[in-house]
C-alpha cells in the first residue's frame, strides 16, 4: 500500500478526532472545541498540518507551529502532535510524516524542530531517538486564569 502524505483540509477533521481519541485515550475530548482549534491553525500561516492517507483513509496525522526565537535567534519549529492509527503502526508512516514536516520546517526557516512527550510515552521516545531527537529539557506546566 502506498501513503500519500498531503496538507490538511477542513474535511479531514473527523478522521483526525479519531486519531486524536487514540493519542489521549484517557482524556473526554471535546469535538467542538477541537473542531475551532483545526480550523484556526488551518487559517494561521504558521500552523502546519498534514495527514497520511493510505486507500483514501486518514492513517496519520502530524501538525508543526513555526515560532520566532530568541535563543535560536531566528526560527523553531515544534511538532504539537504526531499519531499514526494503532492500526497502521510499524510501517514506517510516522517517519515517513516526520521527514514532511522536516521540510516544511526548512521551507520555513526553522533552524531546528523540537516536541514535548510525557515520561510514560517510552515507545515514542525510541521512536524520536530513532529519527534523530535528543532529550535536552524539561517541560514545565502552569494553568493560567484559574
Amino acid at each position: 500500500m502506498t501513503l500519500q502524505i498531503r496538507s490538511c483540509t477542513p474535511h479531514d477533521f473527523k478522521a483526525v478526532f479519531v486519531l486524536f481519541q487514540q493519542l489521549w485515550p484517557n482524556l473526554e475530548l471535546d469535538e467542538v472545541g477541537l473542531l475551532k482549534v483545526y480550523h484556526r491553525a488551518l487559517a494561521f500561516a504558521t500552523q502546519h498540518l498534514v495527514v497520511g492517507i493510505m486507500k483514501e483513509r486518514v492513517v496519520g496525522f502530524c501538525s508543526l507551529s513555526v515560532r520566532n526565537n530568541f535563543r535560536k535567534a531566528g526560527y523553531i519549529g515544534n511538532v504539537d502532535e504526531l499519531v499514526v492509527d494503532k492500526d497502521y503502526r510499524g510501517r514506517g508512516i510516522g517517519k515517513k510524516l516526520m521527514r514532511r514536516i522536516e521540510e516544511i520546517a526548512m521551507q520555513n526557516q526553522c533552524t531546528q524542530i523540537e516536541l514535548e512527550s510525557s515520561f510514560h510515552r517510552k515507545e515514542a521516545h525510541f521512536f524520536y531517538e530513532s529519527v534523530g531527537f535528543k532529550s535536552r529539557a524539561y517541560l514545565f506546566t502552569k494553568p493560567v486564569g484559574r
